[in-house]
C-alpha cells in the first residue's frame, strides 16, 4: 500500500476524539489501524495531542506526591510514542489491528453473511462493533442506511459507492444522512476493517430477517 495514494481521510471530530480518549473501542481500532497507513492524518492527530498537552500546562496546578516525577518518567521509559512512524510490515494487516486478530489474513475466522460476502467480528467492548468485511470483486452489499456512525477503512482492493471510489489506505465515514450500496470494484477481492455504533438500516426485507443474527 502506498501512503502517499490515500485520498480519504478522518475528520478532525474523529481525530480529537481519539485524542481525547473518548471514542468506543472499536472506533479507536479503526482510528489507530488508519493512522498507522496515513502519514496526513498521523500528523493531524500528533497536532491534536500536543494542544490537548497544552491545556494541561494550561490548567490549575495540584500538589503530587513525592514521587510523582520519577513514577511518570519510568512509564514514558517504558512505553513507545503514540503516534510514531509505523516499520515496515510483512502481510496485509498494520499492527494496531493485527493485535486484535491474533495474526493476519490467515487467523481471521471468516463467516459466511450471503452472495459470497464473509465478515469476522472482532473482541471490543459493547459500546460499538468491529468487523473485518470479505467483498468478492464485483459483489455488492445490500443497499442500506445508518443509525449512528460508520466507519470503513479499506485494506485490500476497493469499493466504489454513491460518495466515491475508496482504495488501500482510505476511509469513508457514514452518518444517519447517507444511504449507500457499496460495490466491490473488479480486479481484485475487498477487504475492510468496518466500526458501527448502531445498526444498519437496510431496504430490502431478507437483510433485515437476518441482521439480528448476524449483529450488523
Amino acid at each position: 500500500m502506498t501512503r502517499n495514494q490515500i485520498t480519504h481521510h478522518l475528520t478532525d471530530a474523529l481525530l480529537m476524539a481519539y485524542s481525547a480518549g473518548t471514542l468506543p473501542e472499536a472506533f479507536n481500532l479503526t482510528v489507530a489501524t488508519h493512522l498507522s497507513l496515513c502519514d496526513d492524518c498521523r500528523a493531524r492527530a500528533a497536532a491534536f495531542d500536543s494542544v490537548g498537552g497544552a491545556m494541561i500546562d494550561g490548567a490549575d496546578t495540584v500538589e503530587l506526591a513525592q514521587d510523582s516525577l520519577a513514577a511518570t518518567m519510568a512509564r514514558i521509559r517504558a512505553s513507545k510514542p503514540q503516534h510514531e512512524t509505523p516499520a515496515p510490515r510483512a502481510g496485509l494487516f498494520p499492527a494496531p489491528l493485527r493485535d486484535y486478530v491474533g495474526g493476519d489474513l490467515d487467523a481471521v475466522r471468516w463467516r459466511p453473511v450471503g452472495m459470497g460476502v464473509k465478515q469476522a467480528i472482532l473482541p471490543t467492548s459493547r459500546a460499538a462493533t468491529a468487523r473485518l468485511l470479505f467483498i468478492p470483486a464485483g459483489a455488492a452489499v445490500p443497499d442500506h442506511g445508518h443509525r449512528g456512525t460508520e466507519l470503513t477503512l479499506v485494506l485490500q482492493g476497493a469499493f466504489c459507492d454513491e460518495v466515491a471510489r475508496f482504495g488501500p489506505g482510505d476511509i469513508e465515514v457514514a452518518n444517519e444522512e447517507l444511504n449507500h450500496t457499496p460495490v466491490a470494484e473488479i480486479g481484485a477481492d475487498c477487504i475492510c476493517l468496518a466500526a458501527t455504533d448502531a445498526p444498519l438500516r437496510f431496504r430490502a426485507l431478507m437483510p433485515r430477517i437476518a441482521q439480528p443474527f448476524l449483529r450488523i
